[in-house]
């Protein structure tokens, strides 16, 4: 069974466990030994990453719509916050979930207008709308005037267009005949001056030019021959990287939004009900969107609606959305002519990768367009130019943004070229369309999010996670049977902590039934589904504490269960899982709830060997952590420490008990010294971390054998690198009570 394939909810690493690991490893080029070699790769450099750095690839690399790192929600996160989503007072749930609003469809069509005399009638009702600048209009007429061509360059869905006509209505230019815009360059005499149907205003509308056909002064210089015999003009509309030779193309300035909506509601409406509904919140939020001309137009129109009480305020509230989602539906609903398959590809793997380094995204959407090229034709080898489409092009398509932003690495802050879309809520709404208004497009999503998954870059993992979360969202039981489950039950920890990761983001977005699905993989007989659970946990679990040491309690005491044989000698446990436990605990003490997380497990210090050694384990890994991570950093338990005690919190007492029990623990002692021991070199560095630590020891020490052990490190600790001990460790030695 193929990861394209739906399977049972749940089961141990079987069957679909291998089919997905080997489609991670698959590409359309590549099967047999090369697939076989690319996963033995894979299994060799697998290993677990601990929990706090995949935390912070998680808070780094996930898409800013989804607030990871401002969400106190998100149980890692050291930042209290109450937003989650994108902004415009919708979340992301709301936008995934769509505008579940019936409205008629404002669209223009993205095909050309055909060629034709263009009614009186259409001019006079485009006149009263127009809007512009009319010192820079002027300035376009008079060069329009004298020269009889222009060729005005911008976006689709500026107003050229409507620019051309009016200029051409301005000068009197009666009748006026839009030319094709298949009419290449060399074609363009031959459209002028047809005696059948005579004009004396032309508007050619997207010119086709290509590399090899480029638009060039010597076709102008022959139209404004023909056009000077006919006492006529012409009007070219070119887009941003049209293809353009010795000719100074005029840049198309589009008015406001806020400009032409007022214009628009001022000739439907009248001034007194303009203002009434230009001051409605809903305007305001929609105005700071990124909408297109064609869009305002038709907000006025449905704004006039509401004025006349044939839709509700919520409708008009809703209408940006709308206005977004038809877009979306428009970009997958055109034929491969005019949006071909790789277009398609480009614009899912930006809503992927939104906000993420360009090259990348181009580079994993030509991934994605062979597999959906192997899905609509697999007879036909996709081809893919080295040298393809400009970036300009592809972002203007995208109705996205290229800029410089600093992007956090395995190597340090690096500043890199990203690309974004212009409206933040774009990548919610066309995932969600691509998965569930485009089922077959499903089996080459899958293979794309596999090999995601199995990337060695960091960025590129996290991102496909944030993208199944999406999708499960949307249709949480195929997301979970195609995806997320192969991803739990793979022997692989790299695809295992993607699964973490994807319910994780899910359960940010409030995807239904995560702690449940966590809760029943916790007491799962599969050790990867227990794996993916207890790491889930670390994250999330800061919403309901007492519930989530619960679940980790149980889980601990289910890696225990074998540890003494029938004669009571101890044996081994599976390190590996008990270590993932105590990086959850480790990851709840250092969230927003780490009060709460204190309390229970001092609560439970004592119940079991097991809970016992979870807290005093995930205690130790919690004391590892410094602030910003550097090495020399604070100690974030030293700190919370100090905090507390100069508040009078009782936080400060419960960590002080922890440090004692691990140092008198046996099974702890040595690790708990090492960390002590660093934190003695920690304050070598830094007078704050030597105060605090000095506030701390004396707590510590309550018996004889406490002050003996702590005066042995301090007389014995040595520096960086085994050198000699700290001067620091001199200082903190005196502030140890004699207990003899």
């Amino acid at each position: 069974m193929s990861a394209g394939e739906p399977g049972p909810r749940q089961g141990a690493a079987g069957p679909r466990q291998q089919a997905s690991d080997k489609d991670a490893a698959d590409s359309p080029q590549q099967t047999g030994p090369e697939a076989a070699e690319a996963e033995d790769k894979q299994e060799e450099h697998d290993r677990p990453q601990d929990a706090w750095s995949a935390r912070r690839d998680l808070v780094d690399h996930s898409p800013k719509a989804m607030g990871v790192g401002d969400n106190a929600r998100f149980g890692g996160s050291l930042v209290a916050g109450d937003q989650h989503g994108v902004s415009g007072g919708l979340v992301a749930g709301d936008v995934i979930m769509g505008s579940k609003t019936e409205i008629y469809r404002f669209g223009v069509s993205t095909t050309s207008h055909g060629s034709g005399e263009v009614p009186s009638s259409t001019l006079d009702r485009l006149a009263p709308y127009f809007v512009t600048d009319e010192s820079r209009f002027e300035s376009l007429l008079s060069r329009l005037r004298t020269e009889r061509v222009v060729v005005l360059s911008g976006p689709h869905y500026t107003g050229r267009r409507t620019a051309a006509l009016m200029l051409l209505r301005r000068l009197g230019a009666s009748p006026i005949r839009s030319l094709v815009r298949d009419t290449t360059p060399a074609q363009l005499v031959e459209q002028l001056g047809d005696g059948q149907h005579p004009a004396k205003g032309y508007v050619l509308c997207d010119l086709t030019t290509r590399r090899d056909q480029p638009l060039r002064e010597p076709h102008l210089l022959a139209a404004r021959g023909q056009l000077a015999e006919e006492d006529a003009y012409l009007v070219i509309t070119v887009g941003p990287v049209a293809a353009l030779e010795d000719i100074s193309a005029v840049e198309w300035k589009p008015p406001s939004p806020a400009d032409v909506l007022k214009r628009h509601l001022l000739e439907l409406t009248g001034e007194a009900t303009t203002d009434r509904l230009l001051a409605l919140p809903a305007v305001s939020t929609f105005l700071e969107r990124d909408h297109q001309l064609r869009e305002v137009a038709s907000f006025a129109k449905h704004l006039k609606r509401y004025a006349d009480g044939e839709v509700t305020e919520e409708a008009v509230g809703t209408f940006s959305l709308f206005t977004l989602e038809s877009q979306v539906q428009e970009w997958f609903d055109e034929n491969e002519e005019l949006i071909p398959l790789r277009d398609k590809a480009f614009l899912i793997a930006l809503a992927a990768f939104d906000g993420g380094p360009y090259a990348l995204t181009a580079e994993l959407s030509d991934l994605l367009y062979a597999y959906l090229q192997d899905t609509a034709d697999s007879a036909l080898q996709p081809r893919v130019p080295v040298f393809g489409t400009h970036i300009v092009k592809r972002l203007q398509l995208a109705r996205a943004k290229g800029y410089l932003e600093e992007e956090n690495t395995e190597w340090g802050p690096v500043t890199q070229s990203k690309a974004a879309f212009l409206d933040n809520r774009v990548s919610l709404v066309l995932l969600r369309e691509v998965w569930t208004g485009h089922p077959s497009a499903r089996p080459a999503l899958v293979r794309w999010l596999q090999r995601l998954a199995g990337d060695a870059r960091p960025l590129v993992r996290t991102r496909a996670a944030s993208t199944v979360a999406v999708l499960a969202y949307a249709d949480l039981p195929s997301t979970m049977a195609l995806i997320i489950e192969p991803w739990a039950t793979s022997h692989l920890f790299r695809r295992r902590l993607v699964a973490v990761n994807s319910l994780t983001l899910a359960h940010l977005l409030e995807a239904p039934n995560i702690p449940s699905i966590l809760g029943s993989w916790c007491e799962s007989e599969d050790p990867a589904m227990r794996w993916v659970a207890i790491r889930a946990y670390g994250l999330i679990g800061a919403e309901r504490p007492e519930q989530t040491l619960a679940a980790l309690r149980s889980a601990a005491r289910k890696e225990y269960e074998p540890l003494f044989d029938e004669d009571g000698e101890e044996e081994d446990i599976d390190e590996v899982m008990v270590k993932q436990l105590a990086q959850s605990v480790e990851l709840l003490l250092l969230s927003p709830a780490g009060e709460q997380v204190l309390v229970e497990l001092l609560h439970r210090l004592d119940q079991d060997r097991a809970v016992h050694d979870l807290a005093l384990r995930g205690f130790l890994s919690a004391c590892a952590r410094r602030k910003d991570d550097a090495r020399d950093g604070r100690p974030l338990i030293l700190d919370w420490y100090a905090t507390s005690a100069a508040d009078g919190g009782r936080a400060a007492g419960g960590i002080a008990r922890l440090w004692r029990s691990a140092l008198e623990d046996r099974r702890h002692t040595r690790a708990a010294l090492e960390e002590l021991g660093d934190w003695v070199r920690a304050a070598d560095h830094d007078p704050a971390t030597e105060w605090a630590l000095a506030g701390l020891l004396p707590a510590l020490v309550t018996t004889a054998s406490e002050y003996q052990r702590l005066s042995h490190l301090l007389r014995t600790v040595r520096g960086e690198d085994g050198s000699a001990p700290p001067v620091v460790a001199a200082r903190l030695l005196t502030v140890l009570p004699n207990r003899r």
